[in-house]
């Protein structure tokens, strides 16, 4: 990573803001497009309303859309051969080998090494689990399925997992469905891109028929983009991978929208951890594999022009990596407003725009398209 950034930056309390707990959305809006969009430009912004986005772009610009999709990694059972039928939560991370996975657990302290836990009825179980390992990195544990019938280990825990929503959210009546983006198509995610969440079919169709193109690719998100930064120096933060796929496709889009003097904007953080962190070597190419890039002031970027995003937790990697475009200052002072303004915070929240003309960041002279 080239550049550096001021001393005051480092400091994780440089990203630190105060959000009122009434602000934080705890049910998507319907229509999604619906959500209010905060309009970054070079001096000022402005707000809108997210299906403005059409009038916002400009034809020739390239979309580039995560199109993972959220697994039900939510497991609830129990703990075998325990007097109290002790209750157990698994929220699956990412999997290690086949059927087998970084979870985090509770409680933690009585599942160590060698531990069992069923999943179904207790008079007809469906799926066994035990713990193999313990992952000192995230505090989880390594557990490998058996499935006690004759299902895949894939159909039982669409069967009895549940689709996660994040811990901020107490008082949902939203649906499984609802924290999918409408073009989700690979499994393997435990939380959603959010930043797409604000589209609709019928956003998408009327952003083509202005001429902004569509691309996309696969980063399951997963621990590595919600871990929170706990370091008081944020250099020593350091970053879990996630898996990354970036088809022909979408490097053939981006190459043709940069010779045409397009602009590519992504559509969320984990599309842009994804693009860049494919291009560390210069130059970008299709691509699969994992990704550990922790973006921060100071970064020269490669291939990002503008970003779609939605409002961040204080102190998180996602709040920095904005930062990384248009200021640790001016950022806050957005989101200052933005609070004065009401808007609604995190997953289910409102979003913002930052347009090309608003990014203060270099750029890395040595990119080849």
């Amino acid at each position: 990573m080239l550049g550096s950034i001021p001393e005051l930056d480092q400091t994780l309390q440089a990203y630190d803001y105060l959000l009122p707990e009434t602000l934080i959305a705890q049910t998507p809006l319907v229509p999604r497009d619906r959500s209010r969009l905060l309009v970054v430009q070079q001096k000022a912004h402005q707000h809108q309303i997210f299906q403005d986005l059409v009038a916002l772009l400009q034809p020739g610009d390239l979309l580039v859309f995560n199109d993972t999709r959220v697994i039900p990694a939510r497991l609830l059972g129990r703990k075998v051969n325990s007097e109290l039928a002790q209750p157990v939560e698994v929220f699956l991370l990412e999997p290690r080998q086949p059927r087998t996975w970084l979870a985090l657990v509770r409680p933690g302290r009585r599942l160590k090494p060698g531990a069992q836990i069923e999943f179904g009825s207790p008079e007809c179980p469906l799926l066994r689990a035990e713990v193999l390992a313990t992952d000192e990195e995230t505090r989880g544990r390594i557990i490998q399925f058996e499935p006690l019938v004759e299902q895949p280990f894939e159909d039982l825990l669409e069967q009895l997992g549940e689709v996660p929503l994040p811990p901020y959210i107490q008082d949902s009546t939203a649906r499984p469905e609802q924290y999918q983006t409408v073009y989700a198509q690979h499994p393997g995610a435990v939380a959603a891109p959010t930043a797409g969440l604000h589209f609709t079919p019928e956003l998408l169709a009327r952003l083509q028929s202005q001429g902004i193109n569509q691309a996309r690719l696969t980063l399951h998100v997963g621990v590595g983009t919600f871990r929170p930064v706990e370091t008081n120096d944020i250099l020593q933060h350091n970053m879990h991978s996630e898996w990354v796929d970036l088809p022909a496709a979408t490097v053939d889009a981006i190459r043709a929208t940069k010779a045409a003097g397009g602009r590519v904007i992504a559509v969320g953080t984990t599309v842009t951890r994804a693009l860049e962190g494919a291009c560390q070597n210069g130059s970008l190419a299709p691509w699969q594999g994992r990704t550990n890039l922790f973006i921060y002031p100071g970064y020269q970027w490669r291939v990002v022009d503008g970003l779609i995003t939605n409002f961040h937790l204080p102190k998180s990697s996602l709040l920095m990596l904005v930062s990384a475009l248009v200021g640790r200052e001016r950022l806050l002072a957005l989101y200052e407003d933005a609070i004065a303004q009401q808007y609604r915070f995190y997953s289910f929240g409102d979003a913002m725009l930052i347009l090309p003309e608003a990014v203060i960041a270099e750029r890395s002279p040595d990119v080849a398209f």
